[in-house]
């Protein structure tokens, strides 16, 4: 009984992160499901966009971090394949 509470505890917690716009470092973590140590070295490295408004804590914008969660895209087959055909159809519409 006490994990089943547990574990709909920590399904609340994620719903109200999900809420919030601006993230503490472990709270970026959790959003993120990525670990502290690769966290770090993403700030270290500056490979993530956050802030340290007083030199000592680290936050990050959800909305920031949503975008660099979402960028470099990898297209479907689908895609790559609508692609390849608009670029033929303009190469062949140029020599005619």
């Amino acid at each position: 009984m006490d994990n089943e509470l547990e574990k709909r505890l920590e399904r609340i917690e994620n719903l109200l992160l999900g809420q919030k716009n601006v993230f503490t470092f472990i709270e970026c973590c959790q959003y993120t499901g990525l670990s502290t140590s690769y966290m770090y070295k993403l700030t270290c490295l500056n490979k993530i966009p956050y802030y340290k408004p007083q030199g000592k804590n680290i936050y990050f914008s959800k909305e920031e971090i949503d975008k660099w969660l979402l960028k470099n895209p990898i297209k479907t087959v689908e895609q790559i394949e609508e692609e390849a055909n608009r670029l033929v159809s303009n190469i062949y519409k140029r020599k005619f």
